[in-house]
């Protein structure tokens, strides 16, 4: 008698569980309490959030395509790396400015004759390093929605390729 009890007991306790689960799962699959929450779409990516770019940002999106992070206003504390490769002895980055909307391709540790490429889509720009004692060479930017979309490629002056994933 006393072992049937104990197994009613654990009945009991896993089927009230099951409920408690089940009402939890139906009021909350949203993440917002709404339960059609996660019925719904996504916003397209090409429907841009920002109204206007932040302080000192002089443009954004495929308006900045072939200009100058730094002089752009897209660089410093608006930047991120999103990919890295290591080249010889030379890092190549993409790099990637949420801000602005773009990205573009660095190179650091390298020497004069080096060359970094970035490419998104068809849309492609380029640099390198050019003078002499320079270790660091920058492409201008592409405009780019996600970093992931974009590819940094670098050509050393010793023959050396290789490129982001």
């Amino acid at each position: 008698m006393h072992r049937q009890q104990v197994v009613m007991f654990f009945a009991g306790l896993v089927g009230v569980g099951v409920l408690i689960a089940g009402a939890f799962f139906f009021t909350h699959r949203g993440g917002d309490g709404n339960p059609d929450a996660g019925a719904r779409t996504s916003p397209s990516p090409s429907a841009p959030a920002r109204t206007s770019p932040p302080p000192g940002v002089k443009c954004a999106g495929a308006a900045c395509t072939g200009k100058d992070a730094e002089a752009m206003g897209c660089s410093g504390d608006l930047v991120s790396t999103a990919k890295t490769a290591t080249v010889g002895t030379t890092t190549l980055e993409v790099r990637y400015s949420k801000a602005c909307g773009t990205a573009w391709g660095r190179i650091t540790s390298g020497a004069p004759g080096d060359t970094v490429r970035v490419t998104v889509g068809k849309a492609r720009q380029t640099g390198g390093i050019t003078a002499a004692g320079d270790t660091i060479g920058y492409t201008p930017m592409v405009a780019v929605h996600d970093p992931a979309q974009a590819t940094a490629c670098a050509t050393l002056a010793s023959g050396a390729t290789g490129c982001t994933d």
